[in-house]
């Protein structure tokens, strides 16, 4: 389980920015002393599942690259939210998942009553059409339903991210709290144990 956790902390540390460059994001200067408040960096119970929804829906709903991460940090601000867990949660939707999570989208928005013909999004992959006939399509009848659909299917795992990092966290704290007990009993360091 160590190895599972240090993997983890690798990987944030290699991926999510850290929070200098976050701070010193063009886009954040503005709000300079709100999102350097040490209450939006700290790992705590209420903070890590916010932060968990908050990158999930906003990384999923934004769908555009540079902007995640500063959304993400923004939402974070007004909801209280862990703004390195944000960022990081915001990676779920990268070059590789992006086409899934847009069909995905597409045929829920059209399930919920709106119109977006996939048979022309086939042809227009399958021919390599240009950017404007792409738009074109966009614009015309896949928007709306893209569009809701994107938000459903953020807030469903924004939801389930929000759930699974309280259980997480519990469950981590939890265990925790189980090892200092048995440190006490034996008279062992928790650090002799992990």
């Amino acid at each position: 389980m160590a190895d599972f956790a240090s993997a983890i902390r690798g990987f944030m540390a290699k991926h999510a920015p850290s929070r200098e460059e976050v701070q010193n994001s063009r886009w954040l200067k503005p709000f300079g002393h709100r999102i350097r408040g040490s209450d939006l960096w700290r790992f705590t119970r209420r903070s890590v599942p916010r932060g968990v929804a908050i990158g999930l829906f906003v990384g999923i709903f934004l769908m555009v690259p540079g902007l995640q991460i500063v959304g993400a940090a923004l939402v974070c601000m007004a909801l209280r939210g862990n703004v390195a867990i944000a960022a990081a949660m915001t990676f779920l939707s990268n070059p590789a998942t992006t086409p899934f999570f847009l069909i995905a989208a597409v045929d829920v928005g059209n399930r919920m009553g709106f119109h977006a013909d996939l048979t022309t999004l086939q042809v227009l992959s399958n021919t390599h059409a240009s950017v404007w006939r792409w738009l074109a399509w966009l614009l015309s009848d896949a928007a709306p339903a893209m569009v809701t659909g994107l938000a459903v299917i953020a807030a469903i795992f924004a939801f389930a991210g929000y759930w699974m990092s309280l259980v997480g966290w519990r469950w981590w704290i939890g265990r925790k709290w189980i090892q200092r007990r048995y440190a006490d009993r034996e008279g062992v360091s928790a650090s002799e144990i992990s």
